[in-house]
C-alpha cells in the first residue's frame, strides 16, 4: 500500500505515538507488561510500533516483506538495534518454522492494520500459534471492511475521490472504473481492488479467531487512535448500545481492537 510513502518518518512518528499511548495502554488491561516480554509483530513496516514497546524494555522483532521498508526500519532504529533486544526478518510468515529458524516463542505478538491485506485470513490467523508461547496473547488493530474508508480510497491521489465514504462497496468492475476516471496510478488501483477480497468485517474475524483462541476483548473505535496524530482528532470508542448490534456496527467503527489468548 502507497499511503504515507511521501512521509515515512512521519508515518513511523504516528504509529510510535499510537503505540506507545493507546496499544500499550490497551494491552496494559489484560497483560502484565512490566516484565519484559518476547513480541512479535508481523507486517511491522518501519517498526513504529516496535520502538514503543522496545523502550518499555521489550525484546522485539519484526517480520516484514518489503525488504526495503526493513531498509528503513533499520535506519530509524539504527541505535536500538545495538542493544539486541530489537531484530528483522524480511520473509513470508509462511516460509518460517520457529524450530528451523531458533526463534523462541512469543508471549505477544502484533498485527496492526495488516490483517486485512492477507489474503486466506482463514489460514494465517491459526499459523499464528506456531510463534506463539502457552498462553500467549496476539493483538490485532484493523479497519472492519463496511466503514466508510475501509477500502483505503484515502490514499488516492484524486482529491474528489479520496473522499468519498463506503466507494469501496460498488462491483468492482464499477469500483475499478471510477478509481481510473482521476488519473490515479493504476498499480495503486490493483491494490485497492484487492481489498475487496481481503477486507475483513468484525464478525468475521470473531467467527475465524474464536475457532482456535479464546478471546479476551474487542474494543471498537468510533474515531480510530490513530486519527488524533493524522487529523488532531480525540479517540472515541463506540457507545455500548451501538457496539452490541451485528453487521450494523461494521459501517461506523473506524478501528477495532481485539486481543486473543492461545486455547
Amino acid at each position: 500500500m502507497q499511503e504515507f510513502h511521501q512521509d515515512i518518518s512521519g508515518y513511523f512518528q504516528m504509529q510510535y505515538l499510537t503505540g506507545k499511548e493507546h496499544i500499550i495502554p490497551y494491552l496494559s488491561q489484560f497483560m502484565d507488561l512490566s516484565q519484559p516480554l518476547r513480541i512479535l509483530e508481523v507486517g511491522c513496516g518501519e517498526a513504529g510500533v516496535l520502538k514503543a514497546f522496545y523502550e518499555a524494555g521489550h525484546h522485539c522483532t519484526g517480520i516484514e516483506l518489503e525488504s526495503h521498508r526493513i531498509a528503513r526500519a533499520k535506519e530509524l532504529l539504527a541505535e536500538e538495534m545495538k542493544s539486541g533486544r530489537l531484530e528483522f526478518i524480511v520473509r513470508n510468515i509462511y516460509d518460517i518454522n520457529p524450530q528451523d529458524e531458533g526463534l523462541q516463542a512469543f508471549d505477544l505478538i502484533i498485527l496492526k492494520d495488516v490483517i486485512e491485506h492477507i489474503p486466506g485470513q482463514e489460514k494465517i490467523i491459526p499459523e499464528l500459534r506456531k510463534f506463539l508461547s502457552p498462553g500467549g496473547h496476539i493483538f490485532f488493530a484493523f479497519p472492519p471492511w463496511y466503514m466508510p474508508f475501509g477500502g483505503h480510497q484515502q490514499v488516492l491521489k484524486s482529491k474528489r475521490l479520496s473522499k468519498i465514504p463506503w466507494m469501496h462497496l460498488l462491483p468492482a468492475s464499477l469500483y475499478r472504473k471510477i478509481l481510473l476516471s482521476d488519473g490515479d496510478d493504476p498499480r495503486l488501483v490493483e491494490e485497492l481492488l484487492e481489498l475487496k477480497d481481503t477486507g475483513i468485517s468484525i464478525g468475521r474475524f470473531e467467527s475465524i479467531a474464536s475457532k482456535y483462541y479464546q478471546i479476551i476483548n474487542r474494543t471498537l473505535y468510533l474515531i480510530n487512535p490513530i486519527y488524533q496524530y493524522k487529523f488532531g482528532l480525540k479517540p472515541f470508542k463506540v457507545p455500548p448500545f451501538f457496539r452490541s448490534l451485528p453487521f450494523i456496527r461494521n459501517f461506523y467503527s473506524t478501528c477495532a481492537y481485539f486481543l486473543i489468548k492461545n486455547k
